[in-house]
């Protein structure tokens, strides 16, 4: 049977926990200090609870995954938030993403498919004070037109082609971070820069992720 951490195991974990981001390339402090802040815990319920400090994807609802700390790490760091940034998320999922972006971005625009995700989500968010995370639920793949232009744009599910839709929201200077892949085994994560001449693209590193879906789901 699992027991509450005491402060001493606690403490523990969380520099285990750090040290594993470092260890695999998460070595920015404000993203390491914004990770730090978010007990990704909170994110993770039922029988994977006590392997929510582990780097590794975890199963939530609606058949979707809470990505690895490590993975989600990397990705911020690509993303290269400042203070003054409008961030948009596509694929709100657990939550977690959009928390720790909160610590370092002005606002976050995060939307997901499937309502239920959006409502847990926006519940964790109000519980934890993170005033500046709008949570909709929407198609992600056509992004949120009434709010573009977005400084970042961040996706957490794969598709064949950076879509369109999300490319025209970002903003001239602006960085978008995305896994692209024609099947759930073979994907890169990109980053994309928009110039005044168009975009630029650079390929990080292979990665898993579930894939962008069109239209609202069912939940």
């Amino acid at each position: 049977m699992s027991h509450a951490p005491g402060p001493e195991e606690e403490a523990e974990r969380k520099m285990r926990f750090l040290y594993t981001l470092r260890s695999k390339g998460v070595t920015d402090a404000r993203v390491l200090s914004a990770m730090e802040k978010v007990d990704r815990g909170a994110f993770v319920k039922g029988l994977f609870a006590e392997r929510a400090y582990e780097d590794m994807p975890l199963p939530i609802a609606c058949g979707q995954t809470i990505s690895q700390p490590s993975v989600v790490g990397l990705m911020t760091l690509a993303l290269e938030v400042s203070a003054r940034d409008k961030v948009l998320e596509v694929g709100t999922g657990s939550g977690y993403q959009a928390a720790i972006l909160s610590h370092l971005a002005r606002r976050i625009y995060t939307v997901d498919r499937h309502r239920r995700l959006v409502r847990e989500a926006d519940a964790l968010f109000r519980a934890l004070n993170l005033t500046n995370i709008t949570a909709i639920a929407a198609d992600g793949s056509h992004g949120l037109p009434d709010q573009a232009p977005f400084d970042r744009i961040i996706v957490t599910a794969a598709a064949e082609d950076p879509p369109g839709p999300l490319l025209a929201q970002l903003r001239i200077g602006g960085i978008m971070v995305l896994p692209v892949g024609q099947s759930d085994t073979v994907q890169s994560l990109i980053k994309v820069r928009r110039t005044a001449e168009g975009y630029e693209y650079e390929e990080l590193r292979p990665v898993r992720f579930v894939p962008l879906v069109e239209g609202l789901g069912q939940d």
